[in-house]
């Protein structure tokens, strides 16, 4: 079809990350080699999972947490992967009994411990500010996933925007896009009706000519959450919007 990398969620290979065996992460590496797609990376990361919770105000439950979300990048570098998404709104929520800069303490916590994982330097952890249309009520902004990248200032600790969320929270999503400048370490388009571009409203010439001012180099990953549509037809559109989207600013 002409795209370049697949990005994985683990869930769609084993609930538990643990579970997916040395020889599985290996068939993946083998297949991206052979058909020449790369890994980008992993997303979703916590979906499918129980008991886990980055911002608990039990030490037990965040120590766990962090515990799985080093697991996790050991497995995004393990299948060739380059960086993960930790987005996963409703298991890193501010809790009714804590506070907002206790919440940002601790994730602070558990993303500067996946960034230190051993072999994790060139891994990027890239923050991802999500809509409270996605059930989330932490990191909402593209300002507030720089800042928290800022105060982390490790450099393998980046932002990742998302259209879908991005275009219901920013004033000026391709603005922020700018702003975000070096820091963007990896980007989701989606369309405004929760399909890939080109299936809802949403004007991506802009969103393009923002990811060249900045000479952004990462993936563009089509992220979809609206399953109705045949696969085929849906990445086909997508990935031929995009092109159309990147020629119209100027791109190819």
């Amino acid at each position: 079809m002409g795209f370049d990398a697949l990005e994985i969620a683990p869930f769609t290979i084993d609930n538990s990350v643990r579970n997916i065996t040395s020889q599985t992460r290996e068939h993946i590496r083998q297949l991206s080699a052979q058909f020449e797609v790369e890994i980008a990376g992993i997303h979703w990361l916590l979906a499918g999972t129980t008991g886990y919770h980055v911002t608990d105000p039990d030490d037990t439950v965040r120590h766990q947490t962090i515990q799985y979300l080093q697991d996790l990048v050991r497995f995004g570098i393990q299948i060739g992967g380059t960086m993960e998404v930790v987005g996963s709104p409703e298991q890193r929520s501010v809790q009714p009994t804590v506070s907002y800069d206790q919440t940002w303490a601790w994730f602070k916590e558990a993303i500067v411990a996946s960034a230190q994982v051993p072999g994790a330097e060139d891994f990027n952890i890239c923050i991802e500010p999500l809509a409270p249309i996605t059930n989330n009520n932490f990191i909402i902004y593209a300002q507030e996933a720089r800042q928290m990248v800022e105060e982390i200032g490790l450099p393998n600790v980046k932002v990742i925007l998302d259209c879908y969320s991005g275009i219901q929270v920013e004033e000026d999503f391709p603005a922020q896009i700018r702003q975000t400048g070096p820091l963007l370490g990896h980007f989701h388009c989606n369309d405004n009706n929760k399909r890939a571009p080109g299936w809802g409203g949403t004007d991506f010439v802009p969103i393009m000519r923002a990811l060249l001012d900045i000479d952004y180099k990462g993936y563009c990953s089509i992220e979809v959450f609206d399953f109705e549509p045949d696969p085929i037809q849906h990445a086909s559109r997508g990935l031929a919007t995009l092109k159309q989207a990147l020629e119209g600013a100027g791109g190819l």
